[in-house]
């Protein structure tokens, strides 16, 4: 007990108060409605101080130790026997055994507290479990920083004041992390700001010109071509955020073949894998790929690139695959009068029935173009040109075409995009034309 007492004025105005049901110079009765009401408001999370405030108790009349002690007692009392245990019965009972019987209405009056307090206390223990549940399934595989998010959520929707440290031990983070988290929502708002501004300019870099691009080409295509400089990594941590996918080409079982050791007994590899000899118009790789559009018809593209460059030379679209895509493709290449081919300049190819063929290496020799061929079942001797394929086949979405026409199209068209305006990383982040010209430069 308080060894604060009150006067007669204080008294009397502590009796006015509808809260309280009777004051002595040293003691106070609360009524079992304000008890109930406490309890409620402090598991709610209200400070016991508020609580009496707001109820209209001074606290320095009162004493701020009676407070404690009061509500110290009435939670003790309230965990042992619920609403039932704040129940003043001073009046009612000489605090001895009741030796007489209860009558059926008091035990049924007993009971149906009793039940109504279970119910209660059950259905808070279902509330909280389900909660628990949400909390751990969502949790998993979050960042710190999301489930700081969930754990703010859930307290704000469900008015778990009192339950935050609870809540971090449940899900294994830091309860000063979440606090730290929470005085920090200025500083992710404006950045979430600029994240929105990064990635409208990224999206454009990602969109232009009609073909979707990685990390790489879109930082070259922002410096190039809008003078932004953005870090590769940033350029990479928007894509992820935003879910900005660029298309990946799936490895096939089919084609990985292992290494041969045997070398081609018709011609040999000049080659060596030497792709990048610093000499426009000398190493020459070509190959031809199927190009299946309007569901069940096929196509065919045969393309010359230029090693040093990563230039396409010449190409040719067919929807036939006979010896005549190939030797097309070498006129295209002979005619092309905006390239200058090296005195020295051979083809390079895997050892298919074309390229085998007498005629087409009759035509070779008399344009004057050596040849050189993979060894067999090695793709990787020719891996540049196998790599382009590969991209034109990821940016280009020709199986939607209906006509060899519209595929003719979309191919002309990608090939100048390739040529002029795809930058790549591997050649100091020019396009294939710029390198070019600065190998001729150099």
């Amino acid at each position: 007990m308080s060894k604060i007492t009150f006067s007669t004025k204080e008294i009397k105005t502590l009796q006015k108060n509808p809260n309280v049901q009777r004051v002595s110079e040293r003691a106070i009765t609360y009524t079992d409605a304000f008890k109930n009401r406490f309890m409620d408001e402090y598991l709610a999370g209200k400070l016991p101080r508020k609580i009496f405030t707001e109820n209209g108790f001074d606290v320095d009349v009162i004493g701020m130790k009676r407070i404690e002690q009061s509500a110290y007692r009435w939670k003790k009392a309230y965990e042992k026997d619920g609403l039932l245990g704040l129940t003043d019965t001073r009046k009612t009972s000489s605090g001895r055994p009741l030796k007489r019987e209860l009558t059926p209405s008091e035990i049924i009056e007993r009971q149906e507290a009793r039940i109504n307090l279970l119910e209660g206390q059950v259905e808070l223990l279902k509330k909280l479990e389900v909660t628990e549940r949400r909390l751990l399934n969502a949790s998993e595989n979050l960042d710190p920083s999301k489930v700081y998010q969930l754990i703010y959520e859930i307290i704000e929707q469900n008015q778990y004041k009192r339950m935050t440290k609870y809540f971090c031990d449940l899900l294994e983070v830091s309860r000063s992390g979440y606090y730290s988290y929470l005085k920090a929502s200025t500083y992710r708002e404006v950045r979430e700001r600029l994240d929105l501004e990064a990635k409208e300019i990224i999206l454009k870099a990602f969109n232009r010109r009609g073909y979707k691009k990685g990390s790489r080409s879109i930082k070259m295509i922002l410096e190039n071509e809008y003078n932004i400089v953005f870090s590769r990594k940033k350029i990479q941590r928007i894509m992820r955020k935003y879910g900005i996918v660029c298309p990946h080409r799936r490895p096939n079982p089919y084609k990985k073949i292992a290494k041969a050791t045997k070398e081609h007994q018709v011609v040999p590899n000049k080659l060596n894998r030497e792709f990048k000899q610093g000499v426009p118009g000398k190493v020459l790789l070509t190959d031809i790929t199927y190009l299946p559009y309007s569901g069940n018809c096929m196509a065919y593209l045969s393309t010359v690139k230029d090693a040093s460059s990563n230039e396409i030379l010449a190409y040719h679209v067919s929807d036939r695959i006979t010896l005549d895509i190939a030797t097309k493709t070498i006129h295209k290449l002979v005619n092309n009068k905006k390239i200058t081919l090296h005195e020295d300049a051979y083809i390079h190819s895997d050892q298919g029935s074309h390229y085998t063929s007498p005629q087409y290496q009759k035509l070779l020799k008399e344009y004057g173009l050596g040849q050189s061929m993979s060894r067999k079942g090695n793709c990787w001797d020719n891996a540049p040109q196998e790599s382009f394929f590969g991209h034109l086949k990821d940016e280009v979405n020709y199986q939607s075409c209906k006509t060899l026409k519209e595929l003719k199209s979309k191919i002309n068209h990608y090939m100048v995009y390739y040529n002029n305006y795809r930058y790549q990383w591997n050649l100091k982040k020019m396009t294939p034309i710029q390198y070019r010209n600065h190998l001729l430069i150099a």
